[in-house]
């Protein structure tokens, strides 16, 4: 398994443009074969910074996501919400693998 951790500076003016952006993909997400995690959004301390995660079965199949999304009418309608709104300045993407507890 690997997860996608995404860390976004959004204008804190937009938060409820972002929000919006936020339930896009988290509907959109899954329909490539991905497990949402949620976005997170602030709440107390910096007013600027909102999370999200998710993960696929391997790199594999985040690395098909991708080339599937850019193909995706929907995607393509949640990308041009963000530019038209500006809901965040920018993000950067880091990849982790899980260690979780055994089943068993």
């Amino acid at each position: 398994m690997i997860t996608c951790y995404l860390r976004y500076v959004i204008d804190p003016d937009k938060i409820a443009e972002f929000e919006e952006y936020a339930k896009m993909w988290l509907n959109l997400l899954p329909r490539f074969g991905g497990i949402h995690h949620g976005y997170f959004l602030p709440s107390e301390g910096e007013s600027d910074i909102a999370l999200s995660m998710f993960s696929f079965a391997s790199l594999a199949e985040y690395e098909q996501y991708r080339k599937d999304a850019a193909k995706d009418p929907d995607v393509a309608e949640a990308v041009a919400f963000a530019k038209r709104t500006k809901c965040f300045l920018r993000y950067e993407r880091s990849f982790f693998r899980p260690v979780l507890p055994e089943v068993g």
